[in-house]
């Protein structure tokens, strides 16, 4: 048996976030990974550090967290590319609400500014003819998941954190979890297993979104912003079955990544080939000259969602010494960092830099 002061279970990109944070605390530290660290939902990411602005509670983690990216602005582990975000207006009745959007996104501390159309050519001219203009936010980024994740992991680790890799934490025990060759480590537990989190914590209704995504050969300077619809809100937080919206993303490497697409309650990993192709023919609705690229690769990913679209950050109702960090639907990796900046303030008992109680596990299991 071995006693910790936490015991993070998951090292996707908020498990591995939280590892990080709770080493550089002076806590002792455990981490659980059953497969490849940052090889799960957090693999399957766009990986955009995107600010949404219509819900107060995910812009003010988002735009808390984003702060807290600037850390890895210069590490090229994370392949991080300040390209910024161009939002579409297809009609002029989406271009006259952008002002509302900017006034919102103000507040936060976000710059961003209205285009028309002429001027949203200037920034992409490759996008389809007759849109009515825009909205750019010029100090948004895209990172790439995956390694940021693993870079977090190994920086705990290199700061003392116990790392055991290939082991599946089977069971919450008194004071502690048990794992699948026997070992029960012991302290306070964090369960950021993402889409798994029922398997430790049934009682936290958890839902699966799954997407699809799709990357390009490399073309560089073909895209220059992430670009994103309007309408995307409305995809993803809305209760649909499916549903697609356009998104693609410029890699550093000179790749495009193309989404996005919902399906409500799907967990099987294969490509679908009617809802994959549905999700292209809306993004080359926006970029026709999508079509005359190659596609090296396709995937899914699941998102794990919560009830009412907010995650899951706090001290689990019921379960002494147990907590959580799960359920951020597409903006686990925006929200990674101010994740763990709120759980450790919990943690410690120290005041938290944003309000807690949107993220309250207890308003759900209430």
């Amino acid at each position: 048996m071995s006693g910790f002061d936490l015991i993070v279970v998951g090292a996707g990109i908020v498990g591995a976030s939280c590892a990080d944070l709770a080493v550089r605390c002076g806590l002792r530290v455990a981490v659980v990974e059953s497969g490849v660290p940052g090889g799960g939902v957090t693999a399957a990411s766009m990986g955009h550090l995107v600010a949404m602005d219509d819900d107060p509670a995910e812009l003010a983690l988002a735009r808390f967290s984003q702060r807290l990216w600037e850390e890895f602005a210069g590490l090229p582990e994370a392949e991080f590319s300040r390209c910024g975000t161009l939002w579409l207006a297809e009609t002029p009745t989406q271009l006259q609400r952008i002002p509302e959007r900017i006034a919102r996104l103000a507040a936060a501390g976000i710059e961003a500014e209205r285009l028309d159309a002429r001027a949203l050519y200037a920034c992409e001219p490759h996008l389809a003819p007759g849109l009515a203009g825009g909205m750019r936010v010029p100090g948004e980024a895209v990172v790439y998941p995956p390694r940021v994740a693993a870079w977090l992991l190994a920086r705990a680790q290199s700061g003392g954190a116990a790392v055991h890799r290939g082991r599946r934490a089977l069971a919450l025990a008194a004071g502690g979890v048990r794992l699948d060759d026997g070992t029960v480590l012991r302290g306070q537990v964090l369960v950021a297993t993402g889409s798994e989190l029922p398997e430790l914590l049934p009682a936290l209704p958890l839902g699966v979104r799954r997407g699809h995504l799709v990357i390009t050969d490399r073309h560089p300077g073909l895209v220059r912003h992430q670009l994103l619809e309007l309408g995307y809100a409305d995809s993803a937080h809305g209760d649909a079955d499916s549903s697609v919206a356009f998104n693609v993303q410029p890699r550093p490497s000179g790749q495009l990544l193309i989404g996005s697409s919902r399906e409500q309650g799907r967990r099987e990993r294969e490509v679908d080939p009617s809802m994959l192709r549905r999700m292209l023919e809306r993004a080359f609705e926006f970029l026709p000259v999508l079509r005359g690229l190659q596609a090296i690769r396709a995937w899914t990913g699941l998102r794990p969602c919560t009830p009412d679209g907010r995650p899951y950050i706090g001290r689990v109702p019921g379960c002494p010494g147990v907590w959580v960090a799960a359920g951020h639907e597409g903006l686990g990796v925006t929200t990674a960092p101010g994740t763990a900046r709120l759980l450790l303030d919990l943690l410690l008992g120290q005041p938290p830099a944003i309000d807690p109680a949107p993220y309250d596990p207890a308003r759900v299991a209430a």
